[in-house]
Order: structure tokens, then C-alpha cells, then sequence
């Protein structure tokens, strides 16, 4: 089982007690990838929220015209994924470890059973998502208006 201080390094997870972190280490999955390994490619299934422990995941998507295109880097601490755990559907991106990588997965059927046992750990869950979702909009909205104006 994973240790709830370990938990309590990811932004997902940071303002969460330790009661909670101790529920959610009752459901996680910890997952290792090596360098150069998928974890999941577009139109694959989702599975549900990851969360970064150790290492680099690069999310990339292939253009139209077969390029692979980095959408993002993402380092230990941030999560992705996270819309499975709302809508079941497939990945529209690609996840590969861009060096050794450990992860932890919030798989969307515990989650699910989460919402119904423990409402209040499962709305600060979903609370924080809106929050870092809401702030990584605003800072793509910013960088692409610099784009725009500087055009």
C-alpha cells in the first residue's frame, strides 16, 4: 500500500487528510514504465486518473499528417486522465514515459464506488480538478492570445 505522506506530494491529492489519503491509498494502483514505454495510445480505452510520482510523461497526439506532436511534458506531482473518470471514452493522446517513471492510478470503477461511500473525499477530488483544469485553461488561453497579438 502506498504511504499517504507519498500521496500527499501530488496536486491532486495535497489537500486531502490523512483519512482520505488513506482511502485513496486503499484503491491505488502503482504502475512502473520504462523509458521509451506506453502507457496508453489514442483510442485506447481509459482507465482512469494517473498520478505522477517519479519520472517524466510525455502526452503526444499524431497530426493529420502522420507527425507526432508533443502536446505536453509532464513531471512528478501533476496528473492526466482525469476526464475518464466523468465520461467513459477513449484517449484522444498518447502517454509514453520519457525516462523511468513510476506512476499511481485511480482506477474510474473505484472511484465510482468512492463517490457513493465517501461523497465529501470523492467532491474535493473533483474540486481540485476544476481548479488545476481551470488554471491550465486560463494559462493556454494566455499563450495563445500572446501568439495571436505577437502574429
Amino acid at each position: 500500500m502506498v504511504k499517504p505522506e507519498v500521496l500527499k506530494k501530488q496536486i491532486l491529492l495535497e489537500d486531502l487528510d490523512n483519512e482520505g489519503l488513506k482511502k485513496i491509498a486503499g484503491i491505488i494502483k502503482r504502475m512502473s514504465l520504462k523509458k521509451g514505454e506506453y502507457l496508453f495510445k489514442e483510442k485506447d480505452d481509459t482507465s482512469g486518473i494517473y498520478l505522477l510520482n517519479t519520472g517524466k510523461v510525455e502526452i503526444t497526439r499524431v497530426t493529420p499528417d502522420g507527425w507526432r506532436q508533443t502536446l505536453v511534458v509532464l513531471t512528478p506531482g501533476h496528473f492526466f486522465g482525469e476526464l475518464s473518470i466523468f465520461e467513459k471514452r477513449q484517449h484522444v493522446a498518447s502517454a509514453v514515459a520519457a525516462e523511468d517513471t513510476d506512476l499511481f492510478l485511480i482506477p474510474r470503477g473505484e472511484f465510482e464506488k468512492l463517490t457513493e461511500e465517501d461523497m465529501t473525499l470523492a467532491f474535493n477530488i473533483i474540486k481540485k480538478i476544476a481548479i488545476v483544469m481551470s488554471k491550465n485553461l486560463r494559462r493556454m488561453t494566455d499563450k495563445f492570445l500572446s501568439a495571436l497579438i505577437s502574429y
